[in-house]
């Protein structure tokens, strides 16, 4: 009976392929499901052989820890060197963006409390 390994529901496409493709190096037997046309299904990565399990899990376990580690030593590397995007930065690219954001979000907040603003008075 198969069984499901790997979800790839909110992975990047990179860490997917990779996965793939270390499954393949190790001669792991597995099929794939994707999303389905209305995107409900669940897209995984599957092993058709449930004693290959743990030897997969392992290698998908370390894999996710070396990714961890560099993608890590990459942003840390980006802030360093102020290459990292911040929230001044995406103020200053589009200020009236910005204004007009906080001014729905003051909206909805005063629409959501209001009712209960006026059971005080």
């Amino acid at each position: 009976m198969a069984k499901l390994l790997f979800k790839l529901r909110g992975v990047p496409d990179d860490e997917s392929q990779d996965v793939r493709e270390l499954l393949t190096a190790h001669d792991i037997d597995y099929y794939e499901t994707s999303a389905g046309n209305w995107g409900i299904s669940m897209p995984g990565i599957w092993l058709k052989d449930e004693t290959q399990l743990d030897q997969a899990k392992a290698l998908i376990e370390r894999y996710q820890q070396e990714r961890y580690t560099r993608e890590r030593d990459k942003y840390e590397q980006a802030v360093r060197e102020g290459r990292q995007r911040t929230l001044m930065d995406a103020i200053k690219e589009a200020p009236l963006r910005f204004v007009i954001y906080v001014a729905i979000i003051v909206l909805v907040a005063y629409v959501s409390i209001s009712p209960f603003l006026s059971l005080w008075e």
